[in-house]
């Protein structure tokens, strides 16, 4: 198998998992400043154009980061980051969705539509001028997270999960990238600085 992996926080995601699952996948860099995803050689591998990809070995692709951490987890036996029950799993499922969908694309497309504007405008639909309200949108999700972890360790409680990684890569991406943490999410807070202590996070 073979990684095509680039900056950002997507691929980054798929590297801290791989790192907890201990396991090791060639990569293959992909020149995303570049837009070298947007090239025909990539579309061939995964025609929506986004990072990361990966190349199985009868040279097949698989793309969208829940499905290959899933893909990956079970072909190495089930682990507790997806989970081992179905009912682990499908509560695995529940919180990367939410977190997905109500944090990470709103937070990502307020990236997208103000300060990657010159970055993106090229190859997406910007709307600039819902920047502000989809940042705002993240936030006020964050805040709604942050009550949810009240009495928890993790995401999916004493179980460190995909949801938690997925959790850290883009929160951890978005303070960078012009959406600071609310100071007053203090579970939020508190978690981000657990997952910052892993050694997969610099993966």
């Amino acid at each position: 198998m073979k990684l095509y992996n680039s900056i950002g926080p997507n691929p980054h995601v798929v590297r801290m998992f791989i790192a907890e699952l201990g396991i090791e996948i060639d990569t293959v860099e992909v020149d995303l400043l570049g837009g070298e995803n947007r090239q025909t050689s990539y579309l061939a591998k995964n025609p929506s154009g986004q990072t990361p990809s990966l190349e199985m070995d009868d040279g097949s692709f698989l793309a969208e980061i829940t499905v290959i951490c899933e893909y990956l987890d079970e072909i190495n036996g089930h682990s507790d980051l997806i989970g081992k029950t179905p009912q682990e799993r499908a509560e695995t499922r529940m919180w990367t969705r939410r977190i997905d969908l109500q944090i990470i694309e709103p937070l990502a497309n307020g990236f997208r539509y103000s300060e990657g504007y010159e970055i993106f405008k090229d190859r997406l639909h910007l709307i600039p001028e819902a920047a502000d309200d989809l940042k705002a949108i993240a936030q006020e999700r964050l805040t709604w997270l942050d009550k949810q972890l009240d009495g928890k360790e993790y995401i999916c409680g004493d179980r460190f999960s995909l949801a938690d990684i997925m959790f850290y890569c883009f929160i951890k991406w978005g303070t960078e990238a012009g959406q600071p943490l609310n100071p007053e999410n203090i579970n939020v807070a508190k978690l981000l600085e657990k997952l910052d202590a892993l050694d997969s996070a610099s993966a």
